[in-house]
């Protein structure tokens, strides 16, 4: 076993499980990773959620008491995806406390099914945010063109949020203008701005997935060697993005009125080439005031064998344009890549979202008591 967590956390990156079950929270193992594993956040999303109650382990009972009431399967899965959020906030809690809000948070996603309609994603964030009811949840919403607006005005209302599904480099930018945006509506309606906190979700292995496949179409050696490059150039960029949003003027006077900055968060961050490192999405990421959601295994892998060398970012912004160019001159458009990236990311919640209603449905109608 390696320092690699604990050096990862002092360099600045909170580390964040990208998981969440009953069963974690009820036998303790997310309060000992949390102890022993520099755990300081959770994320959730509609396969982690799909995963864990198809599964079954822990929610019988509730699914029981569902089915006698007879609830509509969109509420059952409300009522179980929320109480599991609400105690993972509870065991987060403390951290929460001891790093005055910025960590021990626990996300929780809108319905897929709503990615595209803004006023709707709106009322669903409202919703979530008043039924955990806890101060240390972030309520996700899509980096879509409808989730743009819905980011603002949710931020407004005093909502903390997890942008997720950003790929791109311009829409990052629009998130954070976004965010800015929210703020600045927040501070008109005499909210204090210290209490609203949000990451936005950068996307990386996926990148590496869809470009790798392209550079292995073309089968050239110039191509192949660029394979693996672009994921971590792509969130390189990003990181600079960041610094010059969060050092702007505008930027300076939502500060001064106590906001927060909004910190980048790595996800996707599993390795899905065995070709590559298995710990390459966690130490080629290394930053200041960022975030890294890990599966388990990456986790395990970071925490075995990680190498933790200190930044690994800043100043590596020539470099990665440069590789993100050479890409594109074989031919590769990036803005195709990030906009087939961004809709397979919403079908794929909101296939795993559709499972979950119909593996849920399946069981509240075999607990269904008996007419009579």
């Amino acid at each position: 076993m390696t320092d690699a967590l604990k050096r990862l956390s002092e360099e600045g990156v909170a580390i964040w499980l990208d998981d969440l079950s009953r069963k974690r929270i009820t036998s303790g193992n997310l309060a000992e990773l949390i102890d022993q594993q520099h755990v300081v956040g959770v994320t959730t999303n509609p396969t982690i959620f799909q995963k864990a109650i198809s599964g079954g382990d822990g929610y019988q009972q509730q699914l029981a008491d569902l089915a006698a009431r007879k609830v509509t399967v969109d509420e059952a899965i409300r009522m179980i995806t929320t109480a599991d959020v609400r105690d993972a906030a509870d065991i987060l809690r403390p951290v929460f406390d001891a790093t005055g809000g910025q960590d021990g948070r626990v996300s929780i996603e809108v319905d897929p099914r709503l990615a595209h309609n803004t006023a709707a994603t709106v009322a669903e964030a409202k919703q979530l945010a008043w039924l955990v009811d806890r101060p240390n949840t972030l309520i996700k919403i899509p980096a879509t063109k409808a989730g743009l607006p819905a980011i603002t005005e949710v931020i407004g209302l005093g909502i903390s949020v997890n942008v997720t599904l950003i790929f791109s480099l311009e829409r990052y930018r629009e998130v954070m203008a976004a965010y800015l945006a929210g703020l600045e509506k927040a501070r008109e309606r005499g909210l204090d701005l210290s209490l609203i906190r949000s990451v936005a979700s950068f996307f990386v292995s996926r990148v590496d997935s869809e470009i790798d496949k392209r550079l292995g179409a073309l089968g050239t050696d110039e191509a192949k060697a660029l394979r693996g490059k672009a994921a971590v150039a792509n969130a390189r960029l990003a990181y600079e993005a960041y610094e010059e949003v969060f050092s702007s003027d505008r930027w300076n006077a939502l500060s001064g009125a106590g906001a927060n900055k909004q910190r980048p968060l790595w996800a996707s961050t599993g390795v899905k080439d065995p070709a590559y490192p298995d710990t390459l999405y966690v130490t080629e990421l290394v930053a200041p005031n960022t975030v890294n959601t890990m599966p388990e295994a990456t986790l395990e892998a970071t925490e075995d064998h990680g190498e933790v060398t200190g930044d690994t970012i800043t100043g590596t912004y020539a470099q990665a344009r440069a590789d993100l160019d050479a890409v594109e001159k074989l031919g590769i458009s990036y803005d195709d890549v990030v906009q087939v990236l961004e809709d397979e990311g919403v079908e794929k919640f909101e296939a795993s979202w559709i499972d979950l209603l119909k593996s849920t449905e399946a069981e509240l109608k075999r607990l269904a008591p008996s007419e009579g």
